[in-house]
Order: structure tokens, then C-alpha cells, then sequence
């Protein structure tokens, strides 16, 4: 029930504030496939890149956090050149199998956007399979996944709605800096590939954990 709040109240706010911001731009599975700790809290920086038509580059914040064991939310929003400027953006990834000896993890993440594309207003709602590992390379262990999203666009300017599908592949893993006692960084970085009506692109975050 309380995550039921949660996603409620995420979703007024982003449909409230879509509307009202013509600046901001999305992207990526994050960091929620990450084995973080119960009622861990992470603020994301990211930089963007889009390599589709009307692409550009930009800069992304993103609220992270673990909820329970099974569920983790974020949301954010970021600003980007470009004809695809304009995007904010919730989601909440629901672990369905654990990553145990040579299973994968594997989890279903639902998502919610509000973006302006190419003068046209557009509300996605989607559902994102993801699939993780943790490996160790050089004696560090970091977490390969992929991401398959899928979703429903609804344009507003014109009344009419597609699919869209895209293949995210991505890597996560703990920086080792020292930002403080019993903090870490944790960066990753993720290739998507556009496959029907989307778009693209590459980043790389930086996530410091919070109170």
C-alpha cells in the first residue's frame, strides 16, 4: 500500500510538472538493477549523449532509493540540446528472481515520462525487463545488465499514440574513492539501442549515497 502511495503521488507530480517545463531530458535504466541496501538513498549525476537524429548532448539528476528487498524507485529530470530537450521521468523496479550462483537477477521495472520531442508533447508509460550479474574483473565486483523497455507513447499534439522499443545494456559497479566512513560511490555507464521509435544514446552516472 505504501508503494502504491509512493508511485501515485510520483506520477501527479510529474504530469504536473511536464507540463509546466519545456527543459528537462531523461534516459537510461540507472541504478536500480544495483544490489543496494534496504532504505539506501542515492543522488545521481549523469552526462547524456544522444547520437539519433535531432540528438545532443546534456546532464542528468536522478533520486535513487531502496525501499525494501524486492523494490527500488527513482526519478528525475535533466536538461539537453537538441530537438529532444524536455523529459521527466519515474520508475519503480520490482525483483522477481534473485541474482544466485548462475542465475541472473532478473526484475521487471515499470516507468512513467512526460517529454517534448520534437515540438510534441508526449506522455510514455512502459514496462522494462531488466536482467543483471555480478562479476568479478581485476579483483573488483561490478553488475553487467541489460534492459529491454517497452512502452506506449501517447502524443499530445496530435492525439495519436505508438510503441516504442529499445535495448539498454549497461554496467554498475562501486568507485573506489573515499568519499567519507561507510560511503561509496557507485558509477555506471549504458549504451541504448534504438529499436522501434526511440532513439539512441550513451551515459555515464556518478551516485553519492544520502541520509
Amino acid at each position: 500500500m505504501k508503494t502504491v502511495k509512493v508511485l501515485t503521488i510520483a506520477s501527479v507530480l510529474i504530469m504536473t510538472i511536464g507540463g509546466l517545463t519545456s527543459k528537462a531530458h531523461a534516459y537510461g535504466t540507472g541504478i536500480s538493477s544495483f544490489p543496494l541496501e534496504v532504505e539506501t538513498k542515492l543522488i545521481s549525476a549523469e552526462l547524456t549523449g544522444i547520437t539519433s537524429t535531432g540528438g545532443g548532448l546534456g546532464m542528468q539528476a536522478r533520486f535513487t532509493q531502496k525501499i525494501n528487498e524486492k523494490g527500488t524507485i527513482d526519478a528525475g529530470l535533466g536538461i539537453s540540446g537538441g530537438e529532444r530537450s524536455a523529459r521527466l521521468f519515474a520508475g519503480y523496479d520490482i525483483e522477481i528472481f534473485p541474482d544466485y550462483e548462475n542465475q541472473p537477477r532478473t526484475s521487471l521495472k515499470a516507468f512513467i515520462e512526460n517529454s517534448k520531442e520534437f515540438n510534441a508533447r508526449r506522455n510514455i508509460l512502459g514496462l522494462a525487463p531488466t536482467f543483471s550479474k555480478g562479476f568479478t574483473f581485476w579483483g573488483k565486483e561490478a553488475f553487467p545488465y541489460i534492459s529491454i523497455p517497452y512502452g506506449i507513447s501517447l502524443n499530445g499534439s496530435s492525439s495519436t499514440y505508438n510503441t516504442t522499443l529499445s535495448a539498454n545494456i549497461g554496467i554498475s559497479g562501486v568507485i573506489p574513492a573515499d568519499v567519507g566512513p561507510e560511503k561509496q560511490l557507485t558509477a555506471n555507464a549504458e549504451a541504448i539501442v534504438g529499436l522501434k521509435d526511440s532513439f539512441s544514446g550513451v551515459f555515464f552516472g556518478v551516485a553519492y549515497p544520502i541520509e
